[in-house]
């Protein structure tokens, strides 16, 4: 298994944390928890982790390929509801 991880300097990582569970449940299983959650595609997973200054997520998926198409879904939900945080892309990091 591959892993990456991101950081989303925010006050509100748990709030995106769990609109981003609440968004996805209706297609895929999620878990929301009292730090954040985590979202099981069937590509991978993504954990959710909200710190008081950020929120990390951290993806996991079996293939390189996978890792990326997983970054990128959560990258582009996360951005949108974010999109009063101003214009940002996140970095992921292995």
């Amino acid at each position: 298994m591959l892993h990456s991880t991101a950081h989303f300097e925010t006050e509100h990582g748990k709030r995106y944390a769990t609109q981003l569970c609440r968004h996805f449940a209706h297609k895929i299983e999620t878990v929301e928890t009292e730090e954040g959650g985590e979202c099981r595609f069937s590509i991978g997973i993504a954990r959710l982790r909200a710190a008081p200054d950020r929120l990390i997520i951290e993806a996991t998926a079996p293939t390189a390929g996978e890792l990326a198409e997983l970054q990128s879904v959560m990258e582009r939900h996360l951005l949108r509801f974010a999109f009063r945080e101003g214009d940002r892309q996140l970095d992921w990091a292995a």
